[in-house]
């Protein structure tokens, strides 16, 4: 996976916008004005997913490419490289993943 197919994969996820408001080199995606994925566009190309915190850390253990969020909040996120050790399927599924807990929770608050 690279930069433009981690892009047009979360953009392909219902609802997602895309915005740098950190600084000009991190992308940040979100539905419903929540975060779900963030990278940064200077290499070496890694993704921030939300996760349920016991998965966290079970993905943490699992895969050496799987750390703490960084910048984050370490319990429900982790940074994941894109570095060709994790299959795309999973990477996308994280990316899924996260993209859920965060619209489930903003049509939550809604209702």
């Amino acid at each position: 996976m690279n930069i433009e197919e981690l892009r047009e994969f979360c953009l392909s996820l219902p609802g997602t916008t895309e915005h740098f408001p950190f600084d000009e080199s991190t992308l940040v995606f979100k539905v419903n004005g929540r975060m779900f994925a963030l990278t940064d566009l200077v290499d070496p190309l890694a993704v921030a997913v939300k996760c349920d915190p016991e998965l966290a850390l079970e993905l943490r253990e699992r895969y050496p490419a799987v750390k703490p969020g960084y910048h984050m909040n370490k319990k429900h996120w982790n940074t994941v490289s894109i570095d060709g050790t994790i299959p795309d399927r999973l990477i996308r599924e994280w990316i899924e993943t996260s993209y859920s807990l965060n619209e489930k929770k903003s049509r939550g608050k809604k209702a």
